[in-house]
């Protein structure tokens, strides 16, 4: 059978864009949405407290607070994890640059970490070197929903007594071992934004067991929730902490985190239907991959079933093996998929921060030299060829379709035609 792009017949001549639609926005979300504009509440906190309260008992954690987006979370999280002038994190270079960047907003710098290639995931084994009397926190991204190895990373962290962060973006509703990511560290923060799994607009949101990191989260950046008492605030007396509370009323990060409450009333609503359309997603690309069991070069990102769940299955993954393939490059195979019809086919993932000038030569406090290391830091840069395998994710990844629906003739539709594609070169 010819390649389409080959002059071959695409094996789509139109996708379905309902498959691929999200997020799903029924009359429901729409009148929360609209009750909260009508009533002009957009800058209350009542209907994002009924939110946190929902949002921390789905994934059985014990406090949540709502961010205005997912990095004002991850930055109020280091921040509570005490990272500050000359301290150090460690980050996976893999990653969306929120993950990292927010350390050096707080005058500490990044040591970054390779992954491993097949989850895709923080490598264990490549934390343990990097830490030292500075490492004050690792940072561990569920890349693509695949839950990291966080049995392995917890007994470094507890070793050496550092606090770990969840960054849970990825992989809402994921399970690992029978228990949710965003419980399975210290504190987790995660984008709540449009494009991911769990989508209510510009939003972020931080969970956490840990009373302390909580209250310090409040004092960061949620001024009328510290306690003080004004014409426009009510006695909202969540800080007991008598350090943090000599602070009420002004934020300690200088910064207004609050969830917008249009956001928190679509949350209350996604919340209702959400363990029905993961469950939905899962079954999908589940599916789409043991339609390409067996198949060489394009072997499935997922996590084993015994292990947990991909959740939300945010931004799927193919692993890409170009030897298997006659030596076809990720960027020349993904062409080939996309000439059959199919959009979604690309190389790689991010690219890599360690190699992003940002991080070791921006002078963001304009103190006459790069802020990775004005305040005492280590020089920890790597350069290119140090994390060999975040170096080459455009090589080893590609994206697959990512199904909402479970839609079996269609979506073994389209894994034919990832088999059309893999037998012409493998021949």
């Amino acid at each position: 059978m010819n390649l389409a792009l080959c002059g071959g017949t695409p094996a789509f001549d139109k996708e379905n864009e309902e498959l691929f639609h999200w997020p799903i926005v029924i009359d429901e979300d729409i009148e929360a949405v609209t009750t909260v504009l009508k009533s002009g509440t957009m800058s209350g906190t009542a209907i994002t407290k009924q939110f946190e309260k929902k949002f921390a008992a789905y994934l059985q954690a014990t406090y949540a607070l709502g961010f205005c987006n997912g990095t004002a979370s991850l930055l109020a999280a280091m921040w509570a994890c005490k990272v500050g002038i000359g301290d150090e994190i460690i980050c996976p270079s893999m990653t969306y640059w929120a993950s990292a960047a927010p350390a050096l907003l707080l005058g500490a710098t990044v040591n970054f970490c390779d992954i491993n290639r097949n989850t895709l995931c923080i490598d264990p084994l490549d934390i343990e070197h990097r830490i030292c009397e500075k490492t004050k926190a690792i940072v561990v991204v569920h890349y693509a929903g695949h839950p990291a190895p966080m049995k392995e990373i917890m007994a470094i962290a507890r070793k050496y007594r550092i606090r770990v962060i969840e960054d849970n973006s990825h992989a809402h509703g994921a399970l690992y071992y029978g228990n949710y990511t965003g419980t399975l560290a210290d504190i987790a923060a995660m984008s709540l934004m449009a494009g991911k799994g769990f989508a209510i607009g510009e939003a972020g949101i931080i969970t956490t067991n840990d009373r302390e990191l909580y209250e310090r989260c409040i004092a960061f950046a949620h001024y009328e929730r510290t306690g003080v008492v004004s014409r426009f605030n009510p006695s909202d007396d969540q800080i007991t902490d008598p350090l943090l509370k000599k602070f009420s009323g002004i934020p300690l990060g200088a910064m207004k985190g609050r969830m917008n409450q249009t956001c928190s009333a679509m949350g209350l609503v996604q919340l209702k239907y959400f363990p029905k359309r993961i469950q939905e997603i899962q079954d999908a690309i589940n599916y789409f991959w043991d339609c390409m069991k067996d198949t060489p070069g394009v072997k499935p990102h997922r996590i084993a079933p015994e292990q947990g769940t991909m959740g939300c299955w945010y931004y799927p993954q193919g692993l890409y093996y170009a030897e298997e393939l006659g030596g076809t490059s990720a960027e020349e195979f993904s062409k080939a998929i996309n000439a059959e019809g199919i959009r979604w086919c690309f190389p790689g993932g991010n690219d890599p921060l360690h190699l992003h000038p940002y991080f070791f030569e921006s002078d963001i406090f304009r103190c006459g030299k790069p802020t990775a290391v004005a305040f005492g830091q280590r020089d920890v840069q790597q350069k290119k060829g140090s994390l060999p395998i975040s170096e080459q994710i455009h090589d080893i990844t590609i994206a697959i379709p990512w199904f909402k629906k479970y839609d079996k003739p269609t979506i073994q539709r389209y894994a034919e035609a990832f088999i059309k594609v893999i037998e012409h070169f493998y021949i």
